[in-house]
C-alpha cells in the first residue's frame, strides 16, 4: 500500500503548480504512511559574522519549507538548546544514507552528552515523537537538506525507505523550483576561473568580518587596492555584494 502512494505522490509532485499544493499532498501521504510530524527543511550557509558556537549549529539554520510538530515542542527543544546535542542533527551532518532516529543515538553511546541526549529522547517521547527517521538530500557541495518523519514506530522496508528518499528529493527541489530558488542552489563555481592567493586571503578576512580598512591593514594595501580586489571576487562567485560572495564561497566551500 505505502509503496503504490509513494509513486504515485512522486509522479503527483511533478504535476503540482504551486507551493501549496506540494505541501498538501506532501503531508497527505505522510500522514497514509502512518507518520503524525514531519519536517522538510533546506539547510543555509552559516552566517559568518556568528561566532557563538550555538549560533553556528546547522539546525539554527535551517529553514523549514514545510512542517508538522507537536504542540510546544519546538519551544521546548529550543528552550533546552537541545539543538547543541540532538544526535540525529549531530548524525545528519556526516550521513550520506537515510537513517532511523535509534541509529543515530546507538552512535553517540559513549559520548560526554549520552545522558542529555537520552533526556531528550524522553521528552520527545512524552510528547509523541516515539521514532522516526530521517532522509537527507544532498547536492554537489554537500547536505542541502533533509526530511524528518516521526511519530509511533514504524517498520519501514528497504523499498519504502528509498521510495520516501526519491520523495524527499523530489518535494524539496519542487518546492524550490515553484518559489525560483532552485537555480541559485545549482549554481556551481565555473572550474576556469580559479581564485587568486591574494583573492583568498582577503575572503578568509571577509568572512571573519573585517572591513575593507583592517584588511588593507593586516595585508599592507591601499583601501582601493582592497576593494579592486572584492570587486573581482564577486564577479567570480557572481554574487551580488560582499556578504553574498562569502556565503557563496562557504557553499562552494572555498573556506570553512
Amino acid at each position: 500500500m505505502n509503496i503504490n502512494l509513494l509513486i504515485q505522490l512522486l509522479i503527483i509532485l511533478e504535476e503540482t503548480s504551486n507551493p501549496q499544493a506540494v505541501v498538501t499532498e506532501l503531508e497527505q501521504v505522510i500522514q497514509e504512511c502512518g507518520f503524525e510530524y514531519y519536517g522538510l527543511r533546506r539547510h543555509l550557509p552559516p552566517n559568518p559574522a556568528q561566532q557563538n558556537p550555538e549560533q553556528q549549529n546547522p539546525e539554527l539554520w535551517a529553514a523549514a519549507l514545510a512542517g508538522r510538530w507537536p504542540p510546544q515542542w519546538p519551544q521546548i527543544y529550543t528552550a533546552k538548546k537541545y539543538v547543541l546535542i540532538d544526535p540525529m542533527v549531530r548524525y545528519l551532518a556526516h550521513a550520506q544514507r537515510p537513517f532511523r532516529w535509534r541509529e543515530s543515538l546507538a552512535a553517540f553511546r559513549t559520548d560526554a552528552q549520552k545522558r542529555r541526549m537520552e533526556q531528550m529522547m524522553v521528552d520527545a517521547f512524552g510528547h509523541g515523537l516515539e521514532d522516526g527517521y530521517i532522509f537527507p538530500i544532498h547536492g554537489r557541495n554537500g547536505i542541502l537538506g533533509n526530511l524528518s518523519l516521526a511519530g509511533k514506530p514504524i517498520d519501514l522496508s528497504p523499498v519504502e525507505i528509498a521510495l520516501f528518499e526519491a520523495v524527499a528529493r523530489k518535494s524539496f527541489w519542487r518546492l524550490l523550483e515553484l518559489k525560483d530558488e532552485a537555480q541559485a542552489l545549482e549554481t556551481v563555481l565555473p572550474a576556469d576561473t580559479p581564485l587568486t592567493r591574494r583573492e583568498m586571503e582577503i575572503l578568509h578576512y571577509l568572512a571573519e568580518g573585517m572591513t575593507s580598512m583592517e584588511i588593507s591593514k593586516m595585508l599592507k594595501i591601499s583601501n582601493h587596492t582592497v576593494d579592486w580586489y572584492m570587486n573581482g571576487l564577486q564577479n567570480k562567485l557572481k554574487a551580488k555584494n560582499r556578504q553574498q560572495a562569502v556565503a557563496l564561497a562557504f557553499r562552494h566551500r572555498l573556506i570553512s
